[in-house]
């Protein structure tokens, strides 16, 4: 009897049991309510997709291009001279130089004078050596930097910065130098054949103006800085080539022919392409866009086959629109309507009037359009009582 009762008030082993509350306060307490659903988080979208699939290559962001250390050249000139100057000193002092002449001052020193001829010590030797030593760095270091051109400066195949300064300069000997040219530069290409949107193939001459912004990265980048931008001139115009048609006579839409969209979307590709090596495009112009020879000749009398359509459909309106102000005119003057029979008459001579070329006889004879019923009755009781009067 006391099993069900006493099964009430266990509680699993290991578990805590909840607090008993009072009878009152679990009267007068309101039941809890459930908590609202948390509204759904909207889901965000890769917006990364969206982008264009290929990126640009990237380079090593350490790669930039930094000015080397470099002092002006008049400075190494003048201590060049101080170096041959010291060296002459030591010679004379030494007895190496001979005396040129009597009033002038005697250099030599007493071992000199006392021996009557050279006397080489060993002072003497290290001075001369590193006065030469000096001369030949300051020599060697000397650098003429012409205006638009730049040196790279590396050592052991590592970058140590560039040269934009212009005029005798000097610089570490011992680093290797490159010389870049940073003008403005144009590029005339060769006839490329690509394929446009309808499966067409056409040839494209463009005319690319560009220059080297970044010293280092054209350098140390790429291989070679102008064989890498004319491949990816060539497929920035394929690209760019397959999305649209050469001509849209057939179908109305936008073409490669069209104003500047095609130029445009080729230095936008270029320069997005040609920037990771150091390289600036300001623009990309196509000078030539034609069919390839293969198919040249079937497309021009495609487009004028073309022409004449759209010509002949031109003058068919205009003569049905002639025609048809004729008609309302002559109604207008004769103060009379014409049936549907021959209005459709009338409009059919005048349009074979009007398209039909000059000697070429009309292809409805006699097609006159026919009086109205009333006008006709009329004519017939005026021509009778003329008559009868005649007869009188």
């Amino acid at each position: 009897m006391d099993g069900p009762r006493d099964l009430a008030h266990r509680t699993l082993a290991g578990a805590t049991p909840l607090p008993k509350r009072p009878a009152a306060a679990a009267e007068t307490q309101p039941l809890p309510l459930p908590a609202p659903a948390a509204a759904p988080r909207p889901q965000l979208v890769d917006t990364r997709a969206v982008v264009a699939a290929r990126r640009p290559p990237k380079v090593v962001p350490e790669l930039r291009e930094r000015g080397a250390f470099a002092l002006p050249g008049w400075l190494a000139l003048f201590a060049l001279l101080l170096a041959a100057a010291s060296v002459a000193l030591v010679l004379a002092r030494v007895g190496a130089v001979p005396r040129l002449a009597h009033p002038l001052p005697d250099l030599r020193g007493a071992a000199a004078r006392a021996a009557g001829g050279p006397v080489v010590t060993g002072w003497a030797l290290l001075a001369a050596g590193i006065g030469c030593a000096v001369g030949l760095l300051l020599l060697a270091g000397l650098l003429a930097n012409a205006g638009g051109e730049t040196r790279v400066l590396s050592r052991w195949g590592r970058y140590r910065g560039t040269v934009r300064r212009t005029g005798l300069l000097w610089v570490n000997p011992l680093l290797r130098r490159r010389r870049v040219d940073i003008r403005l530069r144009h590029w005339r290409s060769d006839p490329v054949q690509v394929i446009d949107r309808s499966g067409t193939p056409i040839v494209v001459r463009l005319l690319v103006v560009w220059r080297i912004k970044d010293t280092a990265r054209a350098v140390f980048a790429v291989g070679d800085h102008e064989d890498y931008l004319r491949e990816q001139i060539h497929a920035v115009l394929t690209r760019v080539a397959s999305t649209l048609p050469c001509d849209s006579n057939a179908a109305p839409g936008p073409a490669l022919r069209d104003g500047q969209w095609f130029a445009d979307e080729l230095t936008r590709g270029v320069a997005a392409e040609a920037a990771p090596a150091g390289l600036e495009v300001f623009s990309v112009q196509p000078l030539a866009l034609d069919y390839a020879p293969e198919v040249a000749d079937s497309m021009r009398r495609r487009r004028l086959a073309e022409l004449d359509a759209g010509l002949r459909t031109v003058l068919v309106d205009d003569a049905v629109e002639a025609a048809a102000l004729a008609v309302r005119r002559l109604e207008r003057a004769t103060a009379h309507e014409l049936d549907r029979a021959a209005r459709s008459a009338l409009m059919e001579q005048l349009l074979v009037a009007f398209v039909a070329p000059a000697g070429v006889p009309s292809a409805l004879p006699g097609t006159v359009p026919a009086p109205a019923a009333g006008r006709t009755a009329g004519a017939t009781g005026q021509s009778a009582r003329k008559k009868e009067g005649n007869r009188a």
